[in-house]
């Protein structure tokens, strides 16, 4: 990296949610932002206002990550926003359309699903994974994160969808941290556990009431809703290098929902 050059984030799924708490954080800890989402809108513009607000020059590159097609070109374009890439925040993803069972679930509901969650996020992973390899190694960290979810390895059997895509991404890490690790690339994976956002907040089938009563029988340990920001810090941590010989093993952020009791 260049003398005084700050680093350079892309982050998918980047307008809003966990991918603008994402954001925000690596913005106060000096990155410069490149966000890919599917609409530049008033809610991406008002997301850049505020990461430029916070020091940060940002790129909007509307793009979708199912669309395997377009990837080469969209993992050229993040590159050549700001001369190179440090870190990819593989966030985007989406709810099940519906509720459903593995009894029930629909073909075009799980391809919905995993062409986002998974099949998409694993081949812009390996677009830009190309350039930061073909680059060769940096004195600067350099990293990718992935966003999977508590439902990684808890099962809700009204999600299986969403639950078996996850879990797949955990794998997904872990073949890109194996993979990268020889080239000075570090690999990180974030659950987040009950967050507020739009996708648990809003919506039909979204799982609002049943959060705040698996919160209110006591659950989750620190008795609150996680917040955006709770993940943007852990993801802004990672990507500066905090955790230098941590890799591909799930960093929790659910407020000790996780933990095992007897």
């Amino acid at each position: 990296m260049e003398a005084n050059k700050r680093p350079v984030a892309v982050v998918t799924g980047g307008r809003q949610g966990l991918g603008r708490g994402c954001a925000m954080a690596l913005a106060e800890q000096g990155f410069d932002l490149v966000l890919i989402d599917l609409h530049e809108d008033d809610t991406a513009r008002q997301t850049m206002a505020d990461l430029q607000a916070a020091g940060a020059k940002v790129k909007f590159l509307q793009g979708d990550v199912s669309k395997i097609d377009g990837h080469a070109d969209l993992a050229q374009a993040a590159w050549d926003a700001f001369g190179g890439i440090d870190c990819l925040v593989n966030n985007a993803g989406v709810a099940p359309i519906a509720l459903s069972d593995v009894l029930t679930l629909s073909p075009e509901a799980y391809d919905f699903n995993t062409d986002i969650n998974l099949r998409g996020t694993f081949f812009l992973a390996q677009a830009v994974a190309r350039l930061m390899v073909a680059a060769g190694k940096s004195d600067a960290y350099r990293s990718m994160v992935f966003i999977t979810s508590i439902a990684a390895n808890h099962v809700s059997v009204a999600i299986p969808e969403y639950c078996i895509s996850k879990a797949a991404l955990s794998m997904v890490s872990s073949l890109f941290a194996l993979t990268l690790a020889e080239h000075g690339i570090h690999v990180h994976e974030v659950r987040p556990g009950f967050i507020r956002t739009a996708m648990t907040t809003q919506g039909e089938g979204s799982p609002t009431e049943a959060i705040e009563a698996h919160i209110a029988a006591g659950h989750v340990p620190q008795n609150r809703w996680g917040e955006e920001k709770d993940v943007g810090r852990t993801v802004a941590t990672l990507a500066s290098g905090g955790l230098p010989f941590t890799v591909a093993h799930p960093v929790y952020v659910d407020g000790g929902y996780g933990i095992q009791t007897a």
